[in-house]
């Protein structure tokens, strides 16, 4: 496959230099000016990403080697950006960080493999012809990396931008595209995990409009997109040999539901889409203002901000109830960070006890400094309705709450965390039923038994279910109902 189409990757010399502020505001910009813009963000956040798709008013994709492999991660942007005008990608970071001393998976490989312009935006604070130097530094210590442009950023005044300017333009033989003021107390407000979603902020829209106009005023967009035109094509002639993947494709499709609100908001688009492109019908619903958990055959409840909404979750009494009882009438259900929190009995926020839907006995705490933070291996030792024993998953973790007390004879926990902190003594994947909840994000094109898993029980419990007719499949699924020996009785299936 060959891809031909504009592309950007925005990168830094380290985190918190303004590059979501800068590509938000370009792919705004961009928008404004009738581009259909696809945009991404490198790695496994989901705050960036919502910030980029209420910039482009379209969904916005991770791109991350180590969570979906380079076939999965190639397979994901060329199918995105077939149908755009052109692609964003905000890197993570600095340009070279990885999450080795090689900077394995770093944003530089990425541009690298996708053979996109790199614009690096660089935060000027306290510093002239020493930022200079840093660039240079960049250029030379890998020259495969293609750095394009720089965009000044936080610039204390004209005598400033000045000299920052003509010490890059005569050392560094790359252009200035612009120059950013400084803006006291920025523009998108921070908290414990990063940035404030723009779903929990009212005036998230006038902000992505605030930082196109300061983009625009401040930024030569015209000559960002000719240089995102000068991108070559490149040729991902490996997806083309690829196997054709083969999904389960049931004769009527099951409801697999998934909670979506402000407290409940961390899923990756490939994920859901994943779930559709196999059979899947989608239920999107709300733990916070629906009254109750709609008829579904199967539930995901992925992470995001569950100790934000904990008085509201507590007083949504019957939509906890109905869940609950669904749980034990055997729903099956596959959740996520927040999503496992929302499963334990309470949740403790700022010394108050809020309950939760009581699925694990378990109590959480948040606390104020995070209790994991980082990419996360996983081995599938113990039997589940999800992946085989010997799996390997990659994952990500990232929590500030914790389990105060614990029982070992309690809980089946079916991971062994070999990279990561995982809920309990090198352990995650806890077990009840027809439930798996864990701490780490994974993504279906990487974890490729996910979707094929959770849609494979979303059609057994429809079959024993009463919500509708048997049904039957078109395909044999990689893992059958028929070949459930590999699942212990105590799960509630028979």
């Amino acid at each position: 496959m060959i891809v031909k189409r504009p592309r950007l990757v925005f990168s830094a010399l380290r985190g918190n230099s303004g590059k979501t502020f800068v590509t938000v505001g370009v792919g705004a910009c961009l928008r404004g000016k009738g581009k259909f813009i696809s945009s991404f963000k490198k790695g496994p956040d989901y705050i960036d990403a919502a910030w980029l798709e209420t910039a482009t008013g379209h969904p916005c994709y991770n791109l991350d080697l180590f969570l979906m492999g380079r076939a999965g991660l190639l397979s994901s942007f060329s199918t995105r950006v077939q149908h755009a005008d052109g692609a964003l990608v905000e890197g993570n970071r600095g340009l070279y960080d990885g999450m080795d001393r090689e900077g394995s998976y770093s944003t530089a490989e990425l541009a690298k493999l996708l053979r996109a312009p790199v614009i690096l935006v660089v935060d000027c604070s306290m510093a002239t012809r020493t930022v200079a130097a840093m660039i240079l530094g960049c250029q030379h210590f890998d020259p495969e990396v293609a750095i394009k442009g720089i965009i000044l950023n936080r610039i204390g005044g004209t005598r400033h931008e000045s000299i920052v300017r003509s010490a890059i333009e005569d050392h560094c033989g790359v252009p200035v595209l612009g120059a950013v003021p400084r803006i006291k107390g920025g523009i998108f407000p921070e908290r414990h995990m990063g940035l404030v979603p723009p779903r929990e902020h009212p005036d998230a829209g006038w902000m992505v409009e605030e930082a196109a106009r300061i983009v625009e005023r401040h930024v030569d967009v015209n000559q960002l997109w000719e240089i995102a035109r000068e991108a070559p094509a490149v040729d991902f002639g490996e997806l083309d040999r690829e196997k054709e993947e083969r999904y389960v494709r049931p004769s009527i499709k099951p409801k697999i539901g998934f909670i979506r609100d402000s407290a409940f908001w961390f899923y990756y688009p490939d994920n859901l889409q994943i779930l559709e492109k196999m059979g899947a019908s989608l239920v999107e619903c709300s733990a916070l203002t629906d009254r109750e958990l709609p008829q579904v055959n199967a539930l995901y409840i992925g992470g995001g901000f569950p100790e934000s909404h904990a008085a509201s979750l507590a007083a949504n009494t019957s939509f906890r109830k109905s869940l609950r009882e669904a749980v034990e009438a055997g729903l099956p259900v596959y959740a996520e960070c927040g999503g496992l929190m929302y499963l334990g009995k309470d949740l403790l926020v700022e010394e108050k006890t809020f309950p939760m839907t009581g699925i694990f006995p378990l109590s959480f705490i948040l606390d104020r400094t995070p209790h994991a933070h980082g990419y996360t291996i996983l081995e599938v030792d113990s039997p589940n309705l999800y992946f085989p024993t010997g799996e390997i998953l990659h994952g990500h973790e990232f929590h500030y709450s914790y389990i105060p007390r614990w029982n070992e004879e309690s809980f089946d926990l079916v991971f062994n965390v070999r990279r990561g902190q995982g809920i309990h003594g090198g352990r995650d994947g806890l077990l009840y039923k027809n439930v798996l909840a864990t701490y780490s994000h994974l993504h279906a094109a990487g974890a490729k038994r996910w979707g094929r898993a959770l849609l494979e029980q979303a059609v057994y419990y429809q079959n024993k279910s009463s919500l509708g007719p048997a049904l039957t499949m078109s395909e044999s699924p990689v893992v059958t109902t028929a070949q459930r020996s590999f699942l212990p009785g105590h799960m509630g299936l028979t």
